[in-house]
């Protein structure tokens, strides 16, 4: 097999300057761009690059981990508003069944007694005594 006649020469890596890296990191943030979208306007060559601007430059907190919100709104009208309480009771009633199902299983197959016992009522005496 023969090579091809022009070999892809390497490039350089490139400094940025600050202001460039604060550029790319608005339009990032402000949702004008992905990060990849940036590295191909842009030609940035490192696939991590732009991400590293993100999190050194950036205002986005990257410590903590996404949590899945659930945006209500705020005007909701009172059949909204029981619909949607309506089915989050219907969800939760379906966890509810579905955990104790499986303890009720795990209960079967191993031998185990994950319920909490309730102590039995003390009698009265007891309370007659402290008096």
């Amino acid at each position: 097999m023969k090579y091809s006649e022009n070999p892809r020469k390497k490039r350089t890596q490139r400094d940025y300057n600050l202001g460039f890296k604060l550029a790319v990191v608005s339009q990032v943030e402000k949702g004008d761009m992905t990060y990849k979208q940036a590295q191909k306007a842009y030609g940035i060559q490192g696939r991590s690059t732009v991400l590293v601007w993100l999190r050194k430059h950036g205002t986005l907190d990257w410590n903590k981990p996404k949590t899945r919100v659930v945006i209500i709104q705020m005007k909701e009208t009172p059949a909204q508003k029981i619909k949607r309480l309506e089915a989050e009771l219907s969800d939760e009633k379906l966890k509810n069944k579905v955990l104790n199902t499986m303890i009720d299983i795990s209960d079967q197959q191993h031998g185990t007694s994950i319920r909490k016992k309730y102590l039995p009522k003390q009698s009265n005496e007891s309370d007659n005594n402290k008096g």
